[in-house]
């Protein structure tokens, strides 16, 4: 691989897209230079310092992000940082002021601006910073004070690990030296996770390129060896989708993985890495119970980071990206999340049809569809997306995760192209290389356009005027018909219509249910429906278990200390059963095992 030329022609794809989308930075000779040391790591501190060096006269700005790649709410890195020090080159103390809660201004600086500061770290997933005797788990976001003015600029990173704890550097970050890294500019220093730990790792090779596991775990490595095996596998299968795997910037793609009992589950999408973290070991189920981060995260590295929507570039540290394209670059990767563990062979046909069924009654049984379409669902990742408020919030009403919904648009999607003889791979392809690969950003549009290129625009246009751009249901009777599976109502039973917890309602009842037509809220303590009186062997699913649909009962309750009664009539269960058809024929059982089968 030629990874000088490449690495010319990605930053000057990268310069003049910036340039596009925001207002060009001066051009100047500056660089920021850090180093990080985790003395007091048994408290949960690292000390940084920050070197930022040849920068213009006058005023100078240094701050702390408010976001993080891959995130799609605002975090407030700030709130973690103390005992901030800034000094010129000769170590005498600066005058500083404060615009925000953010960032600083320095005056009377020579061109250099040191500044030192104690970070607190305990959150160990992919959005914060842990550090502890065990490792430092390194969002750089959430760890590193930046320069906007010398955010075009080189960077480099020096961590001075803990010899005494066998630390290593595991990091997407190019290797200069001894334990310093290099990123070209801010944009790829931000997007840069670094796990520093007595690590293991595996790897091997697609084609010219390495795929690298970095392992922090407290299991054996014959349980990383097996774990291991099942990941490759993934990968091909993935590969096999698009036909290759992205062109790395330098070679190399790094699965930062932590499975302890002190970290935060999740899974962080990077250019060239990923963060896996999970408190579940290997041995006690992560074998198989850690691949769906794995799978999801490792198909970002095409869709999200390359087949990339211009509303997330440039990545924006101060305020939040709005994206409309989430149901696509998240949901449609959820929808081969658990595809792709089946094809790998590592989940069987039926656990994968089973499995769909919670998300698809999450979505087709959701109030919030009446509200926002899967475009404007996606608007809403701001305010959901790992953000937090302490103002009651009617969500589960009006929200459904574009996660979801994209995924069972994507099933939906794919089953619907196969019964024209083409699939969902090939379309994905057909994105790839017509934005992906060369690295131009897409809209919504663009993918509407897209489809009809590859399925004709009868087709194209029907799929995204009833499903994307309006909050229709595909017939999904007939789609899974094709491939052998039933989709049945569960109308002969009845609904309730909340979430019950020793008796009390527990979060909003569902618009239009039984619950809220009967005027019941969240907060309210069921004692009694009918005759039957709630007890803590006797719960409301057995209490309602007589009755059938529009029956009306007596329903006694206790409201803010007060007992009261109403009139609730109970409607259908509006849920699905989704199953393998028990008399499929030979052209649906062929058609399954295309869909499901390996590539």
């Amino acid at each position: 691989m030629q990874r000088v030329l490449l690495l010319l022609v990605f930053l000057s794809l990268f310069q003049c897209k910036q340039s596009e989308t925001s207002e060009a930075l001066p051009s100047i000779d500056g660089k920021s230079t850090y180093t990080i040391s985790f003395e007091n790591a048994v408290h949960h501190e690292a000390l940084v310092n920050a070197t930022f060096s040849g920068i213009p006269t006058g005023e100078f700005e240094f701050r702390m992000s408010r976001t993080s790649p891959g995130r799609y709410a605002l975090h407030e890195f700030m709130k973690n940082v103390y005992d901030v020090k800034v000094t010129d080159d000769a170590g005498n103390a600066l005058e500083t002021s404060r615009p925000d809660p953010y960032s600083w201004i320095v005056n009377g600086h020579n061109g250099t601006v040191n500044v030192s500061y104690i970070l607190y770290a305990n959150r160990g997933d992919g959005t914060y910073a842990q550090v502890d005797e065990t490792h430092a788990h390194l969002n750089i976001p959430a760890t590193f004070m930046y320069a906007p003015v010398l955010a075009n600029n080189e960077i480099e990173v020096t961590f001075n690990v803990r010899k005494d704890f066998n630390w290593k550097v595991a990091t997407q970050l190019k290797h200069l030296e001894g334990n310093t890294y290099y990123a070209r500019d801010l944009q790829y220093f931000m997007d840069s996770p670094t796990e520093v730990s007595n690590h293991s790792v595996r790897s091997f090779d697609v084609g010219d390129q390495k795929v690298n596991f970095a392992l922090h775990h407290n299991g054996i490595e014959a349980e990383f060896d097996a774990y291991f095996e099942s990941v490759k596998k993934v990968v091909l299968q993935q590969e096999a989708v698009f036909g290759e795997l992205p062109k790395y910037d330098y070679g190399e793609y790094t699965f930062l993985g932590c499975y302890i009992p002190n970290a935060s589950g999740d899974g962080m999408e990077h250019r060239n890495s990923t963060i896996v973290t999970s408190t579940r070991s290997l041995a006690n189920g992560g074998l198989s119970g850690n691949l769906g981060t794995v799978s999801h995260e490792f198909f970002h590295c095409w869709n999200v980071e390359r087949i990339r929507p211009q509303s997330l570039d440039p990545f924006d540290f101060e305020e939040a990206n709005m994206s409309g394209e989430l149901w696509f670059a998240e949901g449609f990767t959820s929808y081969y999340t658990n595809l792709m563990i089946t094809r790998a062979g590592l989940m069987t046909p039926e656990r994968y049809v089973r499995g769909l069924t919670g998300g698809f009654n999450y979505v087709w049984n959701s109030p919030g569809r009446q509200f926002f379409n899967p475009i404007e669902m996606s608007y809403q990742a701001p305010f959901v997306d790992a953000a937090r408020s302490v103002d009651d919030i009617n969500r589960n009403n009006t929200f459904i995760s574009y996660y979801t919904y994209g995924s069972v648009l994507g099933l939906a999607l794919d089953l619907s192209l196969r019964e024209q003889n083409l699939n969902l791979d090939d379309y994905m392809k057909l994105v790839w290389n017509t934005y992906g690969k060369v690295e131009d950003y897409y809209t919504v549009k663009d993918l509407h356009t897209t489809l009809n290129a590859y399925a004709g625009a009868e087709f194209g246009d029907a799929f995204f005027n009833n499903y994307i751009y309006k909050s229709g249901m595909p017939d999904y009777e007939r789609l899974f018909k094709t491939v052998g599976i039933n989709v049945t109502k569960n109308d002969n039973r009845v609904s309730f219509g909340g979430f019950i917890r020793n008796q009390v309602i527990t979060a909003n009842v569902t618009m239009g249910s039984s619950a809220y037509n009967a005027g019941l809220e969240k907060g309210d303590k069921l004692l009694k429906v009918g005759k039957t009186t709630l007890t803590e062997t006797k719960s409301l699913n057995d209490a309602i278990s007589q009755y059938k649909p529009n029956d009306t009962v007596t329903v006694t309750y206790e409201r803010l200390g007060e007992v009261r009664t109403t009139q609730l009539t109970f409607q259908k269960d509006p849920s699905y059963s989704i199953a393998l058809s028990d008399a499929e024929n030979a052209e649906a059982k062929t058609n399954r095992e295309a869909w499901l089968g390996a590539k």
